[in-house]
C-alpha cells in the first residue's frame, strides 16, 4: 500500500472534435493520492450516451474526450488512507468520480443529484484535471467512488450492470415499485431497455416490451422472457391495454410522442423516463391529471445501489446479453449502436485490445 503521490500516463481512445471518431490518445492521469485507486483497466461497456457525448448532441463536449463509463478494472495500488479494497481486487467505476460530498444529495448517499458532480469522463477534477472514462489502459478514482464486483459475477458481465443495469435498478428500489406482483412496462428494447425486462422479471413483476413495430417480439417473450409484446403503432392493441400498467420505464434516447404510453397507466401510474434527449418532450396536461399520474425523471444511481444492484444480480443469475468487442472496433461499435445492430451491449476488451495502434 503506497501514497501513490505521483503522475502515470495511459492510453485510451479519444474523440478530437464532433464527428466523434476515436483513435489512440496517449495523457497522463491525474495526479494521485492517499483516497485514490488506480486500477488497470479491463472491459468497459459502450453506452448510446457515449456517442451523445463524442458527438456533442448535448452541447457540453470537451476534446480531445475518452469516453466509457461502465468500467470494470483490478487494483493494481491503492492509497495509503484507502480502506475499501485492496491490490488484486476487481472493482467497478461508473458515471461519477466525484461530489461535493455537503449538500443534501451528497448526505443522503444520493450523490449523483450533487450539483457539482464530477462525470468519469468530459469533466474537470477537483484539481483542474481533465477527466477521462474506461476506454483506456488505467484510471485513477476516489475510493467512495469505486465499487467493488461481487465474486462470481464475470467481469465483462457486470459492466454493462453499471449504467444499464443501475439505471434500471434505481428507479425501481427508489418509488418503491420493487415489490412483486406489479405490471410494468419497458419502451424500447436497446442495452438499458433489456436490462429492464430482465430486472423487472426478477423482482416478479408481470412485464410487457413496447416496440413500434414485431421485429423484436421472438427475442422479447422467447430470449428475455417477456409476459406479453404490445406494438406501439397498433392502435387496436394500444386501445385494448389503456389503464392496465403501474409503470413504464422510458429507455427511448430520442424525441418521441409520452401521451400514447400515459394512456397505458393505471390510476397513480408512473412513467419513468430515463434516455437522454435533446429536445423538449411534449404532452397535454390532462393525461396526467385525469389519473393522477405521474412522469419522473432518473439518472443512473447511487454508489449504495450500484452494490446493492450487483448483489441482487448476482442473486438472481441476471446477466447482460453481450457483443465483446476489441478497442480497434469501437467506431464500428457506435456505427451500429446508432443503428440499434446490437444485442444488445457492446463491450470493451480493453485489456485485451493494443491501444496505441
Amino acid at each position: 500500500m503506497g501514497s501513490l503521490e505521483m503522475e502515470r500516463t495511459t492510453t485510451g481512445w479519444a474523440a478530437r472534435d464532433p464527428t466523434g471518431v476515436l483513435s489512440p490518445y496517449t495523457y497522463t492521469l491525474r495526479n494521485t493520492g492517499p483516497e485514490d485507486v488506480y486500477l488497470k483497466v479491463t472491459y468497459c461497456g459502450v453506452c448510446h450516451t457515449d456517442i451523445h457525448q463524442t458527438k456533442n448532441d448535448l452541447g457540453m463536449s470537451n476534446y480531445p474526450m475518452v469516453p466509457g463509463h461502465e468500467v470494470v478494472g483490478e487494483v493494481l495500488e491503492v492509497g495509503s488512507d484507502v480502506t475499501k479494497y485492496k491490490v488484486g481486487d476487481v472493482v467497478g467505476v461508473g458515471a461519477l468520480v466525484g461530489s461535493c460530498r455537503q449538500c443534501n444529495p451528497c448526505q443522503s448517499n444520493i450523490e449523483q443529484y450533487c450539483n457539482k458532480r464530477i462525470w468519469s469522463y468530459n469533466d474537470v477534477y477537483t484539481d483542474g484535471k481533465p477527466t477521462q472514462g474506461g476506454f483506456s489502459g488505467a484510471m485513477v478514482v476516489d475510493q467512495k467512488f469505486v465499487v467493488k464486483i461481487p465474486e462470481g459475477l464475470a467481469a465483462e458481465q457486470a459492466a454493462p450492470l453499471l449504467c444499464a443495469g443501475l439505471t434500471v435498478y434505481s428507479p425501481l428500489r427508489h418509488f418503491n415499485l420493487n415489490k412483486p406482483g406489479l405490471k410494468g412496462a419497458i419502451l424500447g428494447l436497446g442495452g438499458v431497455g433489456h436490462m429492464g425486462v430482465k430486472v423487472a422479471k426478477a423482482m416478479g413483476h408481470h412485464v410487457t416490451v413496447i416496440s413500434s413495430s414485431n421485429k423484436k417480439k421472438v427475442e422479447a417473450m422467447d430470449d428475455l422472457g417477456a409476459d406479453a409484446y404490445l406494438v406501439s403503432t397498433d392502435s387496436d392493441h394500444m386501445l385494448q391495454a389503456m389503464d392496465r400498467l403501474d409503470y413504464i420505464l422510458d429507455t427511448v434516447p430520442v424525441a418521441h410522442p409520452l401521451e400514447p404510453y400515459l394512456s397505458l397507466l393505471k390510476v397513480d401510474g408512473r412513467l419513468i423516463i430515463m434516455g437522454v434527449i435533446g429536445e423538449p418532450l411534449k404532452f397535454v396536461s390532462p393525461m396526467i391529471m385525469l389519473g393522477r399520474k405521474s412522469i419522473s425523471g432518473t439518472f443512473v444511481g447511487s454508489i449504495e445501489e450500484t452494490g446493492e444492484m450487483l448483489e441482487f444480480c448476482k442473486e438472481k443469475g441476471i446477466s447482460s446479453q453481450i457483443e465483446v468487442v476489441k478497442m480497434d472496433y469501437i467506431n464500428k461499435a457506435f456505427e451500429r449502436l446508432e443503428k440499434n445492430d446490437v444485442r444488445y451491449r457492446f463491450v470493451v476488451d480493453v485489456a485485451g485490445s493494443k491501444l496505441d495502434a
